[in-house]
This record gives C-alpha cells, structure tokens and sequence, in this order.
C-alpha cells in the first residue's frame, strides 16, 4: 500500500525564505497537577531520555510515577510561575524575538525566527508547518542546549527528523549540534559573572551547576560531561581564576543509579565545614532560566547550603534574552548559515522577487501546455 505524504508544501514560483528554528526543552501550560502530567509523559516517554526496555518503563511510569510526581512538581512549578506564564516558555520566545531584529538589522534577506519546544507547547510540528507555510525552504535548527547530549539535542531532532518524514518536500537543513566553546558564548558568561561580580562583590567559590545525565551515558559515548568541562575550564581561563575557585557539580539526578558527579546538592552540603560560607551559582547548561535553576537552585539550594552553615548564597541568572546573548547566537547563526542566499549581505529582495515571478510565469505556461 502507498504511504501518504501528508503536507504539500511547493507551490511554483513562491518567493523562498530560510528560517531559525530555536528549540527548547519545554515546559508544562500551567502550574497544575494535570498540565505537569501531561508533559510529563511526553517527556519521560522519550527513550533518549529514559534508556530502559519501554515495556518495564511503561509498567514504572504510567503506574508509579505519573501517580505521584505531578502534584509534586507542580508545586514546585507554582514557585516559580509568572503572571505571563512559565519563565522558560516567556524567556524563549523572547530570545526568538530579539534574535529576529538583531538578524533583520545586520542582513536584508526573508530569515524567519521561530522557537518551538520538544515537549509541550509550541510543538516542533506545528511551527515548522508554519514555517512551510511561509515559504521557507531552508532550515537552520539551533537546540538552546549548548552542551550536546543524546538525552536533549538528539531528542529534538529525532522530532524533527519525524516531522520531516511525513513531508513530500523537506526542506534544506543545517543544524548546531552545541556551542559549548563557541568563544562568543564563553565571554557571553565570563560578562555576566562579572557584571554580577560589579553590582555584589565576588564570593570565595564559583560553582557551575550542569544538569546531569547517568553516568552510563558517558561510559557509552555521550560527550556531555567532557563538554561541560570544556566549558568550566574556558571560563575559568576567561575570569582568571585558578582550579580551585571554580567548582563544576552535576544537578537533577533522579532515581538510585549512579549519574555524572560531584552532585551539586552533596558539594553544596559540605563546602561550609571547609570553611566556604559565600558562593555564587552559575548553571552554563541552560540557555534560560526554568524550573531547574529557579527553583532547585535558586531556592532549594540556596536553603541547603545556609542550612548547612554557609553564610551567603547567590545565584547568578542564566544569559536568556540579553544583549551578550543575542549577540553570541546572532554571530554563531550568521557562521552556520554561510552560503545560504538569504544570509548573503547583498540579497537583493527586488532580484528575487523577479526571479520568482518568472519561475511561475514559466510554470503557467507548461501547465497551459500541457492542457
């Protein structure tokens, strides 16, 4: 039986455009048991992120854990939850927003920016739908991840790889699979350590909070944690500081296995008996600031290490909308998309608005031939 490609997407003579897919993790709708159920079994059925035989994970996740983790979460979630909604959610599509006008100021051709999310709301699907729409025929996908892992940039572009596979026409697609060196990105977060630095004076440790991943991961080949370590020592270099003033810890780890170390939690618990009673946090793994940095370390850290005896805690926002931000993915867009017509500096809308008029005439008259 012939399988149906569902979406048409060519239409003769239509002007082109190329667009910036940023892709987030996503969050739930709402603060409420119900929407964080939902995600969550998105989310947790994702075998990048749980790597278990799918009959035995569906027996845990469908009978324990959706059972009993959504209010939890949820409550957390209303900690954190703004009056426009959740702060990954807002803050990514605000970075979509500004990188657009920075990408509009600097090149003169149809570059659309659009965000989605792998799991919730804005799908993948639908927005590149929209941008097909559009007329977009090429694609340069850039995951808010700027330490690769299977567990997240690969997750996103097997969604999109999916999507893509129900298209009679796929479009051209280059993708940023981490900028975790990118020398932009690093002095993007040494500005921001030291702005901070400015306004409240230095503490006696820098600690780089990464979210983790299990340790299996590295074992067979996941090259997250030497990236997360790439990017502690580059900063360290950039602010100066020597091996011992920057900590690099591992956040988030769920269940009982053993995941990547040391654990921000236990490093957090033990940095007062040495003597450590003021630290600052920073998480480079998160491009915005959501539920694991607002709250697991903003608030639940922050209480474990005063409870522990420190003195002063200080959690140092991630980049998200801001200026060195937009800077950073405007130049790393602006290398990635080299060659493409729509990123030339001398794109001549005019030119090829002619030129697309003159495809379709020539169309209409094969069609009239052919009648």
């Amino acid at each position: 039986m012939p399988r149906y490609f569902g979406l048409s997407n060519h239409r003769h003579g239509d002007p082109t455009a190329a667009a910036v897919l940023l892709v987030n993790l996503g969050t739930p709708e709402a603060p409420t048991p119900r929407a964080v159920r939902r995600y969550l079994a998105q989310f947790l059925a994702d075998p990048r992120v749980v790597e278990l035989p799918r009959w035995l994970w569906r027996i845990v996740l469908h009978g324990l854990i959706l059972r009993v983790r959504p209010a939890r979460s949820a409550a957390l979630y209303a900690k954190i939850w703004t009056a426009q909604g959740s702060p990954l959610a807002v803050g990514t599509a605000a970075l979509a927003e500004r990188l657009q006008a920075s990408l509009r100021a600097q090149r003169p051709g149809p570059i659309l920016v659009r965000h989605a999310m792998r799991y919730g709301q804005p799908g993948i699907g639908p927005v590149l739908r929209e941008l097909a729409q559009a007329g977009v025929q090429r694609v340069l996908v850039l995951p808010l991840f700027p330490q690769y892992s299977a567990t997240t940039t690969a997750s996103a572009l097997d969604a999109i790889a999916r999507e893509f596979a129900r298209w009679r026409w796929v479009p051209e697609q280059r993708v940023i699979t981490d900028y975790h060196s990118d020398a932009r990105h690093v002095e993007a977060l040494a500005r921001s350590v030291e702005g901070y630095w400015q306004r409240n004076g230095r503490a006696q440790r820098l600690l780089l909070s990464f979210h983790g991943i299990p340790e299996r991961n590295l074992r067979l080949g996941d090259p997250y944690f030497c990236q997360c370590h790439a990017t502690a020592r580059r900063l360290r270099e950039r602010l100066g500081l020597g091996e011992e003033e920057l900590i690099v810890t591992f956040q988030s780890r769920v269940g009982r296995a053993k995941w990547l170390q040391p654990y921000t939690e236990a490093t957090l618990r033990d940095l007062p008996a040495q003597g450590i009673r003021h630290v600052q946090v920073l998480c480079p793994g998160f491009a915005i600031d959501c539920l694991e940095t607002l709250e697991e370390i903003a608030l639940t850290n922050h209480a474990r290490f005063l409870h522990a005896g420190g003195d002063r805690f200080e959690y140092i926002p991630a980049l998200n909308a801001g200026d060195d931000q937009v800077a950073a993915l405007t130049d790393l867009v602006l290398r990635h998309a080299q060659g493409w017509p729509e990123f030339d500096p001398a794109f001549d809308a005019a030119r090829a608005a002619a030129q697309a008029g003159a495809a379709r005439a020539r169309h209409e008259q094969i069609r009239d031939a052919r009648r």
